[in-house]
C-alpha cells in the first residue's frame, strides 16, 4: 500500500486557489497540473507499507494527532523544487497561522515509523504541489504570478492518511482514497 499522511484544506480554501489557478492553467502547457481533488499538504510520505501494518499504523497515527492542539493554517505564496531555475514541481506555501506544523508532522513522521512505517527521509516543508513540469524549467514567473496571493485562513481539525493508487485517476494519474481521519485533541474529526 502506498500511504500518506496530510492535511487536506476545506473547500472555501481550494475554491479561493483554484480561482487563482485556472486562469494559468492554460498559460502552462509546459506543467501538468494537479487536479484539485488531489490538493493537499503532505506531512508524511510513507511509500510502500504492508497491509498487516495498517491497523498498528492507524493507531499510532491516531494517537499522535489526539496529542496535537488544532491547527490555524493559510496557503500563501509559492515556489518550485528543487529550485526555480530548474524546478520540477511547483508549489503553494503554507503559513503557520497558529500552531506547528512541523513538530505535527514530526510526530506523525516519529509515530510512523514506531510501527515500521519508516517515512522518506526528505526535509518537511509545507506545501501544495500545485504541478509538475515535464522537464526542468525556469519557473521565476509562475512563482511571481503566484507569490502575492494568500488565501482564507483555516482550522485544522484532523489529518488523513491517504492510500494512493497510482495510475488509477483522471489520465493515469494517482486515484487517493482516505482510509482514516485523525481527528486533533479536542475536535470530533
Amino acid at each position: 500500500m502506498r500511504l500518506f499522511v496530510a492535511v487536506v484544506p476545506p473547500d472555501d480554501v481550494l475554491d479561493d486557489l483554484e480561482e487563482r489557478v485556472e486562469p494559468r492553467r492554460e498559460a502552462g502547457p509546459e506543467i501538468r497540473w494537479t487536479d484539485r481533488h488531489q490538493w493537499h499538504v503532505t506531512l508524511a510520505f510513507l511509500g510502500a507499507v504492508p497491509e498487516a501494518r495498517l491497523d498498528d499504523l492507524t493507531e499510532a497515527l491516531a494517537r499522535s494527532a489526539a496529542r496535537r492542539d488544532p491547527l490555524v493554517l493559510r496557503l500563501s505564496g509559492a515556489g518550485a523544487f528543487p529550485n526555480p531555475y530548474a524546478a520540477r514541481i511547483l508549489w503553494v506555501g503554507v503559513e503557520q497561522v497558529r500552531g506547528d506544523l512541523v513538530r505535527a508532522a514530526g510526530g506523525i513522521r516519529n509515530a510512523a515509523s514506531a510501527v515500521g512505517a519508516t517515512p522518506d527521509g526528505t526535509r518537511f516543508h509545507p506545501h501544495l504541489t500545485l504541478g509538475r513540469f515535464h522537464r526542468p524549467a525556469e519557473a521565476t514567473r509562475w512563482i511571481r504570478a503566484l507569490d502575492a496571493w494568500e488565501g482564507p485562513a483555516w482550522r485544522v481539525e484532523q489529518f488523513v492518511l491517504v492510500e494512493s493508487h497510482l495510475g488509477e485517476g483522471r489520465g493515469r494519474r494517482p486515484r487517493y482514497e482516505v482510509l482514516a481521519e485523525l481527528p486533533l485533541r479536542g475536535t470530533d474529526g
